[in-house]
């Protein structure tokens, strides 16, 4: 998911680079999304994580 965010920032960087601005913006976007997305997964991971028993 992490991934994907920063295939879009980059891509977001290199259409704004090259004038692209409603690109640039949509790619800006989604990869604001898959972020917290991703953010929200790592959260829920490290709240129901594996336990060791106390056996």
């Amino acid at each position: 998911m992490l991934y994907y965010a920063l295939a879009f920032l980059i891509v977001g960087l290199v259409a704004g680079a090259l004038g692209w601005f409603g690109i640039a913006a949509i790619a800006g976007q989604i990869s604001w999304v898959l972020f917290l997305i991703a953010l929200v997964f790592l959260v829920i991971h490290v709240a129901t994580g594996r336990r060791m028993p106390l056996s």
